[in-house]
């Protein structure tokens, strides 16, 4: 009995010393794959996502960058009836005024009249088909967000003019010659339409160009860095050749100094 019993022993540690290398291996090959993914980890998704040039450096979403809320909301048609009301009555008032060669005063003088003749008939009416006459509402306007706009557009008054007077002060001579370059642009542009033109173009272009940079922002942020890298060879011959020969002023000088 005990000659049968020997193999059996000498079988089941076996089994069991074969376990134990088993489980060694699969722990030294589980280590061997998170050094690997710790390895891998920097060349991540993530960590290459974040490496991608965004346009005008932007990191959070385009809805963010738009400020968020209801606007974005209709710029970024996220609801397409109130969308396409608010461009169809910008394109009425359009059509109205430029097509049509509407004026602002005929327009008022004409809606008064066309509201009266309504009220009058209303009213007058009233008493024949039964109906009360129409109840012209009061308006109120709460004073606290008349006083927090004035205090919003108030800081970006003058937040415009901190800009103003920090490009004005030349401390950026690249900033400066960008905001002339934008300015000069938008008086030729300015130059070939009137002023409700140019709005209504403005306004077009905030219902389609953020949709479609939504859309295919991978796209536009690779060309705009190829863009903006032809730009700045471009610039560095310019500097060298025109801007690093002019003389400098003698307040930069004392800075320096």
């Amino acid at each position: 009995m005990a000659e049968h019993e020997e193999p059996k022993g000498e079988s089941l540690m076996d089994k069991i010393s074969e376990k134990i290398h088993g489980h060694d291996s699969s722990s030294s090959s589980d280590s061997d794959n998170d050094e690997k993914s710790k390895v891998k980890s920097p060349s991540s998704p993530s960590s290459v996502k974040s490496k991608i040039y965004r346009l005008f450096g932007r990191e959070k979403p385009v809805h963010h960058v738009l400020g968020g809320g209801k606007p974005a909301d209709i710029f970024l048609w996220k609801n397409k009836k109130v969308s396409a009301g608010v461009l169809g009555a910008a394109t009425a008032i359009w059509v109205l005024f430029e097509l049509i060669e509407y004026h602002l005063l005929t327009l008022l003088c004409h809606g008064s009249i066309l509201a009266l003749a309504v009220l009058f008939l209303w009213s007058n009416a009233s008493t024949f088909i039964n109906k009360s006459p129409p109840r012209i509402p009061e308006i109120h306007i709460p004073e606290e967000p008349v006083l927090q706009i004035a205090a919003a557009l108030r800081m970006e008054i003058n937040w415009a003019f901190d800009i103003l007077r920090d490009i004005a002060s030349g401390r950026d001579l690249k900033k400066f010659l960008s905001v002339i370059a934008g300015l000069w642009v938008l008086s030729i542009v300015g130059s070939w339409c009137n002023f409700l033109t140019l709005f209504y173009i403005a306004f077009v272009l905030l219902h389609t160009v953020p949709v479609f940079y939504e859309k295919y922002d991978d796209k536009v942020d690779a060309f705009a860095e190829k863009a903006m890298i032809e730009f700045k060879k471009q610039y560095a011959v310019f500097d060298a050749k025109v801007l690093s020969k002019i003389p400098k002023g003698p307040l930069k000088d004392k800075k320096k100094a």
